[in-house]
C-alpha cells in the first residue's frame, strides 16, 4: 500500500521529512495539543482507539516522540494513576528519551513492563519494548518482545516490520546472502498471515531493509535509483518477491473460481489471478499462465509491468493463443 502523503512537507538535503502521524488528522491534533500540555485530547483519542491494536501502536508511537511528551504523560498519570493509557504513553515517551540518550534504557524498559501489567491483553507496551530493544537490547530481548506482541496480536503490522529491520541489520561478511535470515522470517510471516493482511508484502520489505543495511555498509550504491545494478538484479529480486507473495499468495483452485464479490480486496479475485498469470509469463512459466488465462476468460488484460529485455505484450499474446487453442 502506498504511504499516505505527509501532513507537512519540510524539505532538507536528504529529501522530504514525513510527519509520523501520516494521514491520521485526529492523531496530529492530539499530539499538538499534548505539546501544549492538554493531555485530555490524547486521553480521548486513545479511548476511542480501543483494541484496534495496529492503530493504537501507531498512535502511541507518534504521541510519544515529541520531547515534551514524557512530562505531560507523567502529569496525566499523576491525575489518573490507574490509567493503562497514561502508563503506555509514559512508557513510549521514555523509550524515545532513552533512544535519544536522555533517559536510561532500563528505566524505559521497566515502564513498558509496568504498562503491560496494567493491560495484559494489550500488545502495545511490548511494541514499546521492541522499539527500545532494537537499538539498546540483545537479540534475545528483541525476540522476546516480538513474541509477546505476536502472542497478543499475531498479525501486528508494526512489530513485524520492526523485526524485519532488526534481522536485516545482522551483517556477516562483505556481500548479501540470498539465504539471509530476514528473508526466511518474512516468508514465514507472510505464510502465517490471513488472506487480506498487508503482511503479504513483508518479503518485499525484507529486500528493502537489506538494501538499506548494505548501502550503509558501502556494499550497495547509496542511491539505488541511479544504479543500473538496482534496476537489474536487485529489482528482479524485489519484484519476484512481490509476485510470489502478493499475487500468488494463498490462491487455491476452489476459491479462485468462486464468483467475484464487488468491492472485495481478496487476492483470489479474477483481477489478481490476471496479475498472477502475467507474473508467471515473466518467469517463463507459459503453460501455467495459459491455464490461468483459460480460467480467467475475457477479463485478462495486458500486463502492467515488464522485466528488462522482455516484451510483455508478445508473451501475453503467445500465452493467450495457447489458452484459446487449449480451449
Amino acid at each position: 500500500m502506498t504511504p499516505p502523503p505527509p501532513l507537512g512537507r519540510p524539505r532538507n538535503k536528504d529529501g522530504p521529512a514525513f510527519d509520523p502521524a501520516l494521514d491520521d488528522t485526529a492523531l496530529a491534533a492530539a499530539r499538538d495539543a499534548l505539546a501544549r500540555g492538554r493531555w485530555a485530547d490524547a486521553r480521548q483519542l486513545l479511548a476511542r482507539t480501543g483494541d484496534d491494536w495496529d492503530r493504537r501502536g501507531h498512535r502511541l508511537v507518534a504521541l510519544g516522540r515529541p520531547p515534551t511528551a514524557a512530562a505531560w504523560a507523567r502529569e496525566w498519570q499523576l491525575a489518573e494513576p490507574d490509567s493503562p493509557d497514561a502508563a503506555a504513553l509514559l512508557a513510549f515517551a521514555t523509550v524515545f528519551r532513552a533512544l535519544g540518550g536522555k533517559d536510561a534504557p532500563d528505566a524505559a524498559r521497566a515502564l513498558c513492563l509496568a504498562a503491560g501489567r496494567m493491560a495484559p491483553r494489550d500488545p502495545t507496551p511490548w511494541l514499546g519494548a521492541l522499539v527500545l530493544a532494537r537499538r539498546t537490547g540483545t537479540d534475545d530481548e528483541r525476540v522476546r518482545a516480538f513474541d509477546q506482541v505476536r502472542a497478543r496480536h499475531r498479525d501486528h503490522h508494526h512489530a513485524h516490520h520492526l523485526m524485519a529491520a532488526c534481522l536485516a541489520e545482522h551483517q556477516d561478511g562483505d556481500r548479501d546472502d540470498p539465504l539471509h535470515e530476514v528473508y526466511d522470517f518474512a516468508a514465514w510471516a507472510a505464510e502465517q498471515a490471513p488472506a487480506d493482511s498487508p503482511l503479504a508484502v513483508l518479503p518485499v520489505v525484507a529486500h528493502a531493509e537489506r538494501y538499506r543495511v548494505l548501502a550503509r555498509a558501502g556494499l550497495e550504491p547509496g542511491d539505488p535509483a541511479r544504479s543500473g545494478h538496482w534496476r537489474t538484479r536487485r529489482a528482479r529480486q524485489v519484484m519476484k518477491s512481490a509476485f510470489d507473495w502478493w499475487l500468488e499468495w494463498d490462491v487455491d483452485e476452489d476459491a479462485a473460481d468462486a464468483p467475484d464479490t464487488a468491492g472485495s480486496s481478496h487476492p483470489r479475485r479474477k483481477v489478481d489471478l490476471n496479475f498472477l498469470a502475467h507474473a508467471k509469463l515473466h518467469e517463463g512459466r507459459t503453460a501455467e499462465a495459459a491455464a490461468l488465462l483459460t480460467r480467467i476468460g475475457p477479463h485478462a488484460t495486458p500486463a502492467p509491468w515488464s522485466y528488462p529485455g522482455q516484451d510483455p505484450g508478445a508473451a501475453f499474446r503467445a500465452a493467450r493463443r495457447a489458452a484459446l487453442g487449449a480451449g
